[in-house]
């Protein structure tokens, strides 16, 4: 009875493997899918590690107009790495256990998501300019983000949290720059949407243009606490904000906490510039 069962799923696997394989390749367009009337826009989340893009990731992805589940780890070369990232999306996501869940199926979502955490995955930055792509900047004060490195990666010092994060914040100050339009891009740091979730979600759904809104409730996925996918920390696990921070028992030297911190503001006062930020609604 196992191995039939066993069986069952992998024919199971195989013919959804194939269904959205045909729709994602039969038509070239990288933003298109067969049987699909409307191209796709794609939406990044432009992060760094231990911002909060997890629980972003899951706000967003509970709204029905956007299909992601976390970081897919594509390397961005073209416009034809989007058919990855819809694969990528569909395929790994979803689960199907029951008749009901076919209408899984149907693709009909307006907007693809992935994070981005590091330099290296947007190899082409000429993509920052395309009219199809939407971005979410999201940033992170230096202390808790610190500390939180130190406790996600053991191996590291505080020399290599503050090298990455620095350098890192100088990317997204960069991209920020090329983007230029703040019809495309948008800004919250994560004690917004801690604190003001509310007008944190309204501002996004103006952002984003979508009729549903969005909640501190979200959908708990296949993926969610997955390593190598997102946060596996289990408040992730919760389907909801939970506001309590957890206990960090790592002391930053202050030399680090200063130059986090004017790497924090000189990248927060550019963002704050170029793009659309929440105060703003």
């Amino acid at each position: 009875m196992v191995n039939l069962r066993h069986s069952i799923r992998l024919i199971k696997n195989d013919i959804i493997r194939r269904y959205y394989t045909f729709r994602i390749t039969k038509n070239k367009n990288p933003y298109q899918v067969a049987l699909k009337k409307e191209p796709y826009k794609v939406l990044f989340i432009l992060s760094h590690m231990r911002s909060g893009s997890s629980l972003l990731t899951h706000i967003l992805i509970s709204n029905s107009a956007i299909k992601g589940y976390g970081e897919t780890h594509i390397n961005y070369r073209s416009e034809a790495d989007l058919k990855k990232l819809l694969f990528h999306i569909y395929f790994n996501s979803q689960q199907f256990t029951n008749l009901q869940d076919l209408a899984k199926l149907s693709m009909n979502h307006t907007y693809i998501l992935d994070k981005l955490l590091h330099d290296h995955k947007l190899v082409n930055e000429k993509l920052l300019e395309l009219d199809n792509f939407y971005f979410i900047f999201l940033i992170r004060e230096p202390k808790r983000t610190l500390m939180s490195m130190l406790d996600h990666k053991p191996h590291w010092n505080e020399e290599n949290a503050i090298h990455y994060y620095s350098k890192r914040l100088s990317t997204l100050s960069e991209y920020a720059q090329i983007i230029n339009s703040k019809q495309r891009s948008f800004l919250v740091t994560y004690n917004q949407l801690m604190d003001d979730s509310d007008q944190v979600f309204k501002s996004l759904q103006n952002f984003l243009k979508t009729s549903e809104v969005f909640s501190e409730k979200y959908q708990v996925l296949k993926t969610t606490g997955m390593r190598n996918v997102g946060d596996f920390k289990e408040k992730i696990r919760s389907g909801r904000i939970i506001k309590q921070p957890r206990k960090l028992d790592f002391s930053i030297s202050p030399h680090i906490l200063e130059t986090g911190k004017n790497k924090f503001d000189h990248c927060q006062a550019i963002l704050s510039k170029l793009c659309q930020t929440v105060d703003n609604h």
